[in-house]
Formats: structure tokens, sequence, C-alpha cells
């Protein structure tokens, strides 16, 4: 059996980012060689040098390319407060949403027994080491409200209030600006016992 092309290899490299199936990585392999090679040439020289260059923060594991990243290293957040989020694309949407000041802990996944992920794959011995360090006062429990970041906010909910640390969990609610005929039945019942 021949060995695979170089275009071959390009469209199962795209398959591997997640929304890309097939027909998605040919095409987009097929629009760089044809009208962008330059741009696909950029594109290479990025990627080589994110994997070379960024790595976890020291403190958060966030994405950096510091020992510490720049969120950990502002003296201007409340070290006060924790938020653990499950991505650090969950702590970008965060710190757009402007409404929050104090510092993060990213898991870098959440628990899910079912696909093997357990306590250790995604850090939570570091949380609790952190969240402990004498500086931290409420941690602020951000996972998704998805059974398996359900399952993750109540292991840290459950080990942290053990421990003395105020925990709380991200609330949930109806979006602003929707009406309640269109709302889930699901998200009604959450804001209700939720309500303040």
């Amino acid at each position: 059996m021949a060995a695979p092309s170089a275009l071959d290899q390009l469209v199962d490299s795209l398959k591997r980012l997640p929304g890309i199936g097939v027909k998605s990585a040919q095409r987009i392999a097929m629009h760089l060689l044809q009208h962008d090679r330059v741009g696909a040439q950029v594109l290479a020289r990025s990627l080589e040098g994110a994997v070379a260059n960024v790595r976890h923060c020291a403190r958060c594991h966030t994405f950096t390319e510091a020992e510490v990243c720049s969120t950990c290293l502002d003296p201007q957040r409340d070290r006060r407060q924790l938020c653990v989020v499950e991505t650090p694309a969950d702590q970008a949407a965060i710190e757009r949403s402007g409404g929050f000041q104090g510092l993060y802990f990213v898991l870098m996944g959440r628990l899910s027994p079912l696909d093997g992920i357990g306590v250790r794959d995604i850090g939570l011995a570091q949380l609790f080491e952190r969240a402990t360090d004498g500086e931290v006062e409420e941690v602020i429990v951000a996972t998704g409200f998805t059974a398996e970041g359900e399952a993750t906010a109540q292991a840290i909910a459950q080990t942290l209030k053990a421990r003395g640390i105020n925990v709380t969990r991200l609330a949930r609610g109806v979006p602003v600006g929707s009406e309640l005929e269109y709302v889930d039945l699901g998200t009604i019942a959450h804001a209700l016992v939720d309500r303040r």
C-alpha cells in the first residue's frame, strides 16, 4: 500500500479539529493550496510557534507563554475569589463579560468516568492546593451545566466545603432578553429554584 500523499496527510490533520469532518477538511485544504499558499505557510508557522512556546500557567493552568500568566500576575485582581472553569475558552468568555475581577483555575477538562477521565486527569489536586493557600475565601465553580460539568462541580464543592472553603456555583436561569414562552422547561425550573 502506498504512503498517504501530502494532501491526504493535510486533510487527516485538519480532521483533528473539533467540528471539522472529511468534507470540511478537504475544502479547507483545497482552499489553502489553491488560493492562499502564503496563508497556509503563516498558519503552519503559527501552529509550530504555539506548540513550541505556549504552556500552562504554573498557578492557574491556563495557556501562557510565560511561567505565570498576566491574569495571575495582575495586582488589581481580587485574590480572595477563585473561579474554576473547564477550559481556557471558558475563562476567556468570563473575562469578556467584564463581571469578574478575581483569579482563575482552569481544569483543562471535566470528570467523565464513562470516558475514563478521573480526578487525576483534570488536576483537581492542584486546585485543592491552590484553593487552600490561605488567600482564597470563595471558590466560584463555573463548570458547564452538562452531566459531566455537574459531577465535576459536585466533587469540587464537597471536597472544598469539607476543608472549610466557601464554595458557590455559577447561577443559571432565564437568559437576558428572552421571552418565557420560548425558554425550555429545564431552564425555567432551575430559574425558579435559584431565584433571588
